[in-house]
């Protein structure tokens, strides 16, 4: 079968930084590309503890686009192995079941989380995280019986969703109700994402929350706030007018695109603003919550500079090098949380996991994530789509997806 695989080498990495800071296509393009259409064989079954899934849409996240254009950090390289086939936002019917599977079965539409934690590693014990309800943040990424991975799209044993077919694990895999799309099916993972951002740092009541760029993720957060019914005032930064338009049709009350957060975090909070020797005002008062879907320098301290004393900061995107002045952090008695995946939430006295909720709350159309696909693409197409996610505002792009059928 034909599959869209990832790898790299040290030193591929170091030409690519080089020749493709001069021509950006070398990173998909050509004898040094990171990602080729490759023939690799169809997936088998793991252990009868493991599905097959006919996969009938995969989205492109921006988490592949910086892997593919070599922006993520190298530390988290050791929980990677390659070559991987690239695509985690899965929807697509069950062809084959092990023995061992109960509950789901042949011709089944599901989508699948695909973090490889313990359970599916075969450790026991668990680790803590996992004991603890969230699998997503496993300790055990680079151990157990399968070779290095935090997804199964990025570990050699297993694979993504830009392909045919993709094996997953029981513990993965979530039924959709029959009314759902594939597309919407395929989405419930970014919406997972958001939900579990928002419920590990909840907003109050008539709190004044920002929310730093309107891509796919920062809209669904947007989405998230307002599907749990808190009447708080949301403010989204984004430069891009397109995307600023489509987030203020979701709930966003206020958007800043000028850049100028702090001024109009003045502006819409009532915080007061005071001027250092040097740099960039710092505001008292502000924000109550920030999530920040970028993550780099610019943001994160502009994000803290916005926030409120004992307020808290979502650290949602990430750059691979961020440099910090920590005195808002220290002078606010602020907190920075790292918000990555998803597992089970306690919210509303039931335990489930992150995905059930997201799979409801899209059935009771309490959100809209089938509007945001943009673009489709064929697999044979990827490079179009790179180029599309590479310049979304241009192409009004918001999420781009490959569908099989």
């Amino acid at each position: 079968m034909k599959a869209l695989q990832f790898s790299v080498t040290v030193p591929q990495f170091a030409a690519l930084k080089v020749l493709g800071s001069i021509i950006i296509q070398f990173y998909y393009d050509g004898p040094l590309a990171t990602v080729r259409l490759r023939d690799v064989p169809e997936p088998r079954l793991p252990s009868p503890d493991w599905v097959k899934i006919k996969t009938s849409v995969c989205g492109l996240c921006g988490s592949d686009m910086n892997l593919i254009m070599l922006k993520e950090s190298p530390t988290a390289s050791p929980f990677t192995s390659f070559p991987c086939i690239l695509g985690h936002e899965i929807s697509g019917e069950i062809v084959e079941a092990g023995n061992n599977v109960s509950g789901i079965g042949i011709g089944d539409v599901v989508t699948v989380a695909p973090y490889l934690s313990c359970s599916i590693r075969g450790i026991e014990p668990q680790c803590g995280s996992c004991q603890a309800g969230r699998p997503g943040n496993c300790e055990n990424f680079a151990e157990g019986d399968l070779a290095p991975g935090m997804f199964g799209a990025l570990c050699r044993d297993i694979g993504g969703g830009f392909a045919p077919y993709v094996v997953a694990h029981k513990d993965q895999v979530f039924r959709l109700p029959d009314e759902m799309s594939p597309v919407e099916g395929a989405m419930i993972e970014p919406f997972a994402c958001a939900l579990q951002t928002v419920l590990d740092n909840m907003p109050g009541q008539r709190e004044n929350v920002l929310v730093i760029g309107s891509g796919v993720i920062g809209s669904l957060i947007v989405q998230a706030i307002r599907a749990f019914d808190i009447g708080c005032f949301i403010t989204v930064a984004e430069p891009s007018q397109f995307h600023a338009e489509l987030v203020s049709r979701v709930g966003a009350d206020h958007l800043i695109t000028n850049r100028d957060i702090l001024r109009n975090t003045e502006r819409i909070t009532e915080a007061r603003a005071y001027k250092p020797l040097l740099g960039k005002d710092i505001l008292m008062g502000g924000f109550s919550k920030v999530y920040d879907t970028v993550g780099n320098s610019e943001t994160v301290n502009l994000g803290m500079r916005a926030l409120k004393t004992g307020g808290v900061l979502s650290l949602v995107g990430i750059e691979k090098e961020v440099k910090l002045d920590p005195t808002p952090l220290w002078l606010k008695l602020q907190t920075i949380k790292g918000a990555y995946t998803y597992g089970y939430s306690g919210e509303g006295g039931q335990r489930r996991h992150v995905f059930e909720m997201a799979i409801d709350y899209v059935t009771q159309k309490r959100v809209n994530v089938e509007s945001m696909v943009t673009h489709t693409f064929a697999l044979k197409d990827y490079k179009r789509m790179i180029e599309v996610n590479l310049n979304k505002p241009q192409h009004r792009a918001v999420k781009t997806v490959v569908a099989f059928s």
